[in-house]
């Protein structure tokens, strides 16, 4: 086996065509799948087959964080996100976590919640009792019909119950399928089973099934990963390392208490998170629900991070969350880029894919307290925040940089000031 090391040392200096070379190299991308990467990897006639009343395809750019060593293992992450800095501000945090050894990551098996709601019951305690004594033929009869995913080893694990004794319909009782869904997602495989046995709770407890859903909130299936930055590392012209280090501390009590700053903290966080499921074809909208549901676990919504300082001084840090993603099914079936990016990232299961987009989520974290501490978040995005505005203006493509350099050198970066510079270029 080649040995990889995600350390591409000016990869983002490299032309277009290169970086996507050797991403190709990487991934062992076959001809249609580098294709993919270059045309959005979507047909129009895919893309009408998925979705209802189609008439385009949407594009957004598609990159490669670089520098990741998850678990001794080195990782080019797939990217989809068109929010200028995210990228580089990732691969230089993980260039950071690099120094002290990488991320550690873990990860639950891959157990998802699947809920039925049961109301109209003449006796609560009676429908309990009827259900917990069937548990093992509710369960069989779930997994008789729940197909490849038993054949690979998941299926229906165990039923729980949560009584509601006081609800504003009065009594409900909410039955909880534990279902392992091995690499898949899993949605449709729980909600097809909830389906299957519904009719089997309302005869077990007198009741009616009103819904019958999966829970996004899939807190049984957490990622988590770790990581430690030496502090020497983080000094500036500024600041000492040791000053930056509590500096971000600082930063990461504030979230820690703070409500209003936990929401951008941890939309910071789902910045690296939610590129790597758009770029993997995993629902993003259920890791965000999921996320920002277990952020709000303890009745206070907080941050989803943790920062401390060890004993040599260094900084660490730590991410735990839910997190259902899949590497077969859905639209890691169909989309082209989907496919090509899991074939890039390597990962051989669901697990090993939560894993590493945990420790994404750690680096992006790490990059954007770090910036709010020490220089402000403006000072390197506002140049990449320039560049689209030296686009929007209607820049060709060599005239970006110049554009760019006059409006950070002036301290003017503003659309209407990039229209004034073209026309100044073109009187000239």
């Amino acid at each position: 086996m080649i040995e990889k090391d995600s350390a591409l040392q000016q990869f983002y200096r490299k032309p277009l065509a290169e970086r996507r070379a050797i991403a190709a190299g990487w991934g062992e991308l076959s001809a249609d799948e580098i294709s993919a990467l270059r045309d959005s990897g979507l047909s129009e006639e895919q893309a009408d087959l998925m979705i209802e009343n189609v008439i385009g395809r949407y594009s957004l750019p598609f990159a490669l964080a670089t520098n990741f060593l998850v678990n001794d293992r080195d990782y080019l992450i797939p990217m989809v996100i068109e929010e200028p800095s995210v990228v580089a501000a990732c691969s230089y945090a993980a260039k950071l976590f690099r120094v002290a050894g990488g991320f550690t990551a873990s990860s639950d098996e891959p157990i998802m919640i699947g809920q039925m709601q049961v109301l109209d019951l003449g006796n609560l305690e009676a429908a309990i009792e009827g259900i917990r004594a069937s548990k093992a033929e509710i369960l069989a009869k779930i997994n008789d019909g729940a197909g490849s995913i038993v054949k690979r080893g998941g299926g229906a694990r165990d039923l729980e119950l949560r009584e509601f004794s006081d609800s504003r319909l009065g009594e409900m009782l909410v039955a909880h399928v534990l279902f392992d869904t091995r690499d898949a997602m899993g949605a449709n495989a729980i909600n097809s089973a909830l389906e299957r046995v519904a009719p089997e709770i309302e005869r077990i407890s007198g009741g009616r099934v009103n819904l019958r859903i999966l829970s996004n909130l899939s807190d049984r299936r957490k990622a988590r990963a770790a990581g430690a930055i030496e502090a020497e590392w983080l000094a500036s012209d500024r600041a000492s390392g040791a000053e930056v280090v509590d500096a971000i501390l600082e930063a990461a009590v504030f979230a820690e208490i703070d409500p209003y700053r936990a929401a951008t903290h941890n939309k910071g966080i789902m910045n690296g998170i939610d590129a790597v499921m758009l770029a993997t074809g995993n629902d993003w909208r259920a890791a965000e629900a999921g996320a920002h549901a277990y952020a709000a676990r303890d009745g206070h919504y907080a941050s989803l991070t943790r920062w401390w300082k060890d004993e040599g001084g260094n900084l660490r840090g730590e991410i735990e969350l839910p997190l259902a993603v899949g590497i077969v099914g859905g639209a890691t079936r169909v989309h082209g880029g989907a496919r090509a990016a899991l074939k890039i990232l390597g990962v051989k299961s669901a697990r090993e894919l939560a894993e590493v987009t945990a420790a994404v989520g750690l680096a992006q974290n790490f990059a954007a307290i770090r910036a709010l501490a020490t220089d402000g978040i403006q000072r390197g995005h506002m140049r990449l925040h320039a560049r689209q505005l030296a686009m929007a203006a209607g820049a060709a493509t060599d005239e970006v940089p110049a554009v760019v350099d006059r409006m950070i050198d002036e301290g003017n970066i503003r659309l209407e000031y990039a229209k004034e510079i073209l026309k100044q270029g073109k009187r000239g």
